[in-house]
């Protein structure tokens, strides 16, 4: 089955929380990488969302976090409605 990713880059200006994790991320940039795969037998080129995933980057380490969309979502639009 054919699949794809793309990376994209979410900008937080304070510190936040994503459901499922309980430590607090400092603001900054953090990379999200979304995977999809083909929907074959179409008569045209679909695809479906199989992941959304996180870096978080500290000093001497990397991990990537499965997440839920709609939570990303979610703190994005509450970073930016918030003064920082």
């Amino acid at each position: 089955m054919a699949t794809r990713s793309t990376r994209s880059i979410a900008t937080f200006r304070q510190s936040f929380t994503l459901s499922g994790y309980t430590d607090e991320l400092p603001a900054g940039n953090y990379e999200v990488r979304v995977d999809e795969e083909l929907l074959e037998g179409l008569s045209f080129l679909a695809y479906r969302r199989t992941g959304t995933y996180l870096t978080v980057r500290e000093p001497g380490s990397s991990e990537v976090r499965p997440i839920v969309d709609a939570d990303l979502d979610a703190a994005i639009v509450a970073d930016w409605q918030t003064d920082a």
